[in-house]
């Protein structure tokens, strides 16, 4: 599969660094560049891109309202150098998101991820004649390694009190802020200890052991609240969940 590819990016050597990593990748083929916010909405309703790499912050308009005003819906991988915009834009559903200054070997697994969720989307779903076997019994996960800097740091999971899903990644929530971590909330649910761990929302995850009250928010509905004064809705069935604990 050859994606067609625009680069959106308003820095000069920024930019250039993103196009000489399009023209070494195979599986790219570059359609056009944007040094703005509202050229790269002109590009992409022109070109109609299989991808767009995207700068967070560039003039006129932002990479999110890029995204929001563009009618063609390309699979958007953002660049920026802060990391505080992830959350964001796995919001808008990005399919990777790369922190400057990123390298090759970043780039070509961003690209990696995007290939293989496209050719996800494209393939027929399987017919399923038999029931997978059950596979072995794994631990719970009890700390994550993820990235700062240049090294993998460990998070302990009894320390995070809320995980949120942002798009193939998640926040980890702590006392001490907000990390990022390469897996799925899907995939994270699955190897957490449930009697500990409880998914409140498609997009939540809550510590019980941080907990510090349960509320009505509405008549369906209940808010969480943990010790540090945050707090998350629970979806319907999230709050039914919740209520099942009480006894």
């Amino acid at each position: 599969m050859i994606l067609r590819t625009v680069v959106a990016e308003d820095e000069p050597l920024a930019r250039q660094r993103l196009l000489r990593f399009v023209e070494h990748d195979p599986r790219l083929v570059l359609v056009g560049e944007a040094e703005s916010g509202t050229a790269a909405v002109e590009l992409i309703d022109r070109l109609l891109p299989d991808v767009v790499f995207l700068d967070v912050q560039m003039p006129e308009c932002t990479g999110l309202e890029v995204l929001e005003r563009a009618a063609h819906h390309p699979a958007p991988v953002f660049t920026t150098a802060y990391a505080e915009y992830a959350l964001r834009a796995f919001e808008v559903e990005a399919y990777d998101y790369l922190v400057k200054p990123f390298g090759w070997t970043r780039f070509q697994a961003a690209v990696d991820r995007v290939a293989r969720r496209l050719a996800t989307a494209q393939a027929p779903s399987p017919i399923l004649f038999a029931a997978a076997p059950s596979p072995a019994l794994e631990p719970f996960l009890e700390r994550l390694f993820v990235r700062r800097g240049g090294e993998m740091v460990p998070v302990n999971l009894r320390d995070v009190h809320r995980i949120d899903g942002a798009g193939d990644y998640v926040m980890l929530c702590t006392g001490g802020g907000k990390v990022l971590a390469d897996i799925s909330l899907n995939e994270l649910e699955r190897r957490l200890d449930p009697a500990r761990f409880r998914r409140v929302h498609r997009a939540h995850i809550v510590n019980l052991d941080h907990v510090s009250s349960i509320r009505p928010y509405d008549e369906r509905r209940l808010s969480v609240r943990f010790a540090d004064g945050s707090e998350v809705v629970a979806s319907r069935a999230g709050s039914q969940s919740l209520r099942e604990m009480v006894r």
